[in-house]
């Protein structure tokens, strides 16, 4: 990017389809339209590029004529804040007239239209994600932007104690941009700002806290950033426990060294979870959804009894119990918080299990027990129950002989 003002003409996305048919009704006569922050951030990093925020000098009226008399169907989506999402080719794109703030009080603002790219860009938080791009491929910055990028530099615009001040949120999202573009330390400035106001986190919503502690934990220098904010007492108080940051670490070394994906709630869990108490925290401070509740209580359920000294027969019962998933989350637990290193040939052993055995279903029904007979009620749940946990016992074995045999004496047992 260094020694040439960026140019994103070739850009396919730019270029062609939705963007092109909305950036064409929308800058002409007498208006300008531009694509702006994350979608021109990721292009010039060569990062793929996902959601396009298009802005425009033209008012919310002005957008829904020219959308109607293009035949585009638009939905007035934050009308009173000058949002409208235009739909081309069936593909949502959010598209919002310039502002310029004229008073904030936290995250609300009173703001006014305008025609200032540079006002509407400095409203914004971070140098990087200030950038926009014309139709014709030319990429406009005013607040540094470019220099920040060039740099993997994330840096508020302005001050950034003022910055923060408008939106608390923006703490987080400092360190998450900072663990997926940055590199090196976190800019002072920010830093400092940060912690000076982490009083205010607790002003935030639960529901936007979650959102961007898992965006955070799967970035790509998560490691590094959640380890930086530990120090500085943030994420204490995000979580409300104790951080296992050397788990945490290896949770991500061993993903890495699997080839698998970052799973945010694994990673949670590595960071905070060795007991149900740390599951439950979690789920009312960060209002996690009933999977990812689910999860972290499956993982906290006696991890440290894994171990890669597991025999075939205890592989497969406990595989059997908790499913492919659990097993998966329980084994990299366990292993995240042993002395052995992410290479460890035994733990990858363990953990490869399920792509080597797929638990059966259980051959014994209710209809054998009652057969022999055990009567409907709590005694056939319990006979069912007794009869699955010597099937597993006897490392689910499929000879009918041996099937037989268990249900014959769980059912003597249990007969009326």
């Amino acid at each position: 990017m260094s020694g040439s003002r960026p140019h994103l003409g070739a850009a396919a996305w730019l270029a062609a389809g939705p963007v092109r048919d909305i950036l064409g009704i929308l800058d002409c006569d007498g208006e300008e339209a531009r694509v702006v922050g994350g979608a021109v951030r990721n292009a010039l990093l060569g990062e793929p590029v996902h959601e396009i925020d298009i802005a425009t000098t033209a008012l919310p009226e002005e957008i829904l004529r020219r959308a109607e008399r293009a035949q585009l169907r638009a939905v007035p989506t934050g009308i009173d804040h000058g949002t409208v999402t235009l739909l081309a080719d069936g593909v949502p794109l959010e598209v919002t007239t310039l502002r310029e703030d004229v008073e904030t009080y936290g995250r609300k603002a009173k703001v006014a239209f305008g025609r200032d790219w540079r006002r509407d860009a400095e409203r914004r938080d971070f140098t990087i994600n200030a950038l926009s791009v014309s139709r014709d491929g030319v990429v406009h910055d005013y607040v540094g932007g470019l220099a920040d990028l060039d740099q993997r530099r994330v840096r508020f615009i302005g001050d950034a104690a003022a910055r923060i001040a408008e939106d608390y949120l923006r703490i987080l999202r400092f360190f998450r941009f900072h663990a997926a573009y940055g590199v090196g330390q976190p800019d002072a400035a920010a830093l400092h700002a940060c912690i000076a106001a982490r009083a205010g986190l607790t002003s935030l919503s639960r529901e936007r806290v979650r959102m961007e502690v898992l965006k955070l934990l799967v970035a790509r220098r998560a490691a590094d950033v959640v380890r930086v904010m530990s120090d500085a007492g943030l994420m204490s108080m995000i979580h409300g426990g104790v951080s296992y940051l050397v788990a945490f670490e290896k949770m991500v070394a061993i993903e890495a060294e699997l080839g698998e994906r970052p799973d945010a709630v694994r990673r949670l869990g590595a960071l905070a979870v060795v007991i149900e108490e740390d599951a439950e925290r979690l789920f009312e401070r960060l209002r996690l959804s009933n999977a990812e509740h689910g999860r972290l209580q499956s993982m906290a359920d006696a991890w440290w009894r894994i171990a890669p000294s597991f025999s075939a027969q205890q592989a497969r019962a406990f595989l059997y119990r908790v499913g492919g998933s659990g097993f998966a989350d329980r084994v990299l637990l366990a292993w995240s918080h042993s002395s052995a290193p992410a290479e460890d040939a035994r733990w990858r052993a363990l953990a490869a299990f399920p792509t080597q055995w797929t638990p059966p279903s259980c051959p014994v029904s209710a209809s054998d027990l009652m057969a022999r007979g055990v009567p409907k009620g709590p005694s056939l749940g319990a006979a069912l129950r007794e009869a699955e946990a010597a099937w597993i016992a006897a490392d689910f074995p499929t000879d009918q002989g041996a099937i037989a045999a268990i249900i014959a004496r769980v059912a003597a047992e249990h007969r009326a």
